[in-house]
């Protein structure tokens, strides 16, 4: 089999940038998406530093015309995509947090709309215009980064870690993400193409804060993993460390 290639939206930074480099292990040639050209350069250089064979193209998760340069680029360049790392998004406001922002009963519906533009609908338009590509990898794998706050069941037992981390908005823009991992997969159920939600867990990112107990070493262990499954892996599935997540 041919060097895998992967595209990874938001991969200049953070948990993308870190999934990147830990592809370096897995042989693939994996190209960043990064909203501002400048850092996208210069996290390429430091992924090439670090012996990734990596490249970046500007692109904006929000952007329809970059979702087509995206086809047009991968298209061209290498005829398919094996791996999609849906890994840009927004935590819309203070996070996790109590804020009015975030509140079910009061939430601002422009805060929501541009939560869900980010990470729900932007994911699955993309994921949409590439998806022709993916079914000409001889293993395609799609990876859409969710959160345990994604987790309907936790956030309704009183038991659980997150029942009292409630921010609206993030959080049904990552149940709704994972609502289109189940359909996606099961839609493609037939073919080799593998879809799954990861939780990265609490990471130190500019999303996650510096109090957070994982290191990005860590967050992007589900990401590798789901991205490099074998042909017998699981899809339409909800993963943290290779533990299924409850829906």
């Amino acid at each position: 089999m041919a060097q895998k290639i992967a595209f990874i939206t938001g991969g200049n930074r953070g948990l993308g940038f870190q999934t990147a480099l830990d592809l370096k292990d897995e042989g693939v040639k994996v190209i960043i998406g990064s909203r501002d050209s400048g850092q996208g350069q210069k996290a390429v250089e430091k992924l090439r530093a670090a012996g990734v064979d990596a490249d970046v193209i500007k692109f904006d998760i929000t952007s329809e015309a970059d979702h087509k340069a995206a086809y047009d680029y991968f298209n061209s360049k290498y005829g398919r995509l094996d791996i999609l790392v849906n890994n840009a998004g927004i935590a819309g406001g203070r996070f996790p947090g109590d804020g009015p922002e975030h509140r079910a009963a009061d939430v601002p519906l422009d805060l929501l709309r541009k939560v869900f533009e980010t990470n729900f609908f932007a994911p699955v338009a993309l994921t949409k215009t590439l998806l022709s590509l993916l079914k000409k990898s001889p293993a395609g794998r799609v990876v859409n980064l969710s959160s345990i706050l994604g987790s309907l069941t936790l956030h309704a037992d009183p038991k659980s870690p997150i029942y009292n981390a409630k921010s609206f908005a993030y959080d049904a823009s990552k149940t709704a993400l994972n609502a289109f991992t189940v359909h996606l997969a099961y839609e493609l159920r037939n073919t080799k193409i593998k879809v799954n939600s990861a939780h990265p867990g609490w990471v130190k990112t500019d999303m996650g804060g510096s109090q957070a107990p994982m290191e990005l070493s860590e967050g992007s262990k589900t990401s590798v993993e789901l991205a490099t499954l074998p042909d017998n892996g699981p899809t339409g599935g909800y993963f943290h460390l290779g533990k299924h997540l409850p829906w």
